[in-house]
């Protein structure tokens, strides 16, 4: 019981995010996640490109 008290008393510590904070976070995270699909894509794509004109 003595874990589940300091549990709850740590949990009453923590600084929870806002409805703004939250979801500029989410974007941001949203954003890069795209940015890097793209550069993978493209990347992948050149490679892909590179190969096929060498083996060729």
């Amino acid at each position: 019981m003595k874990f589940l008290r300091s549990v709850v008393d740590e949990m009453k510590n923590v600084t929870w995010p806002t409805k703004a904070q939250l979801r500029k976070d989410t974007l941001v995270v949203i954003e890069t996640s795209l940015i890097f699909a793209a550069m993978f894509f493209v990347m992948d794509t050149v490679i892909k490109s590179v190969f096929g004109w060498i083996l060729k």
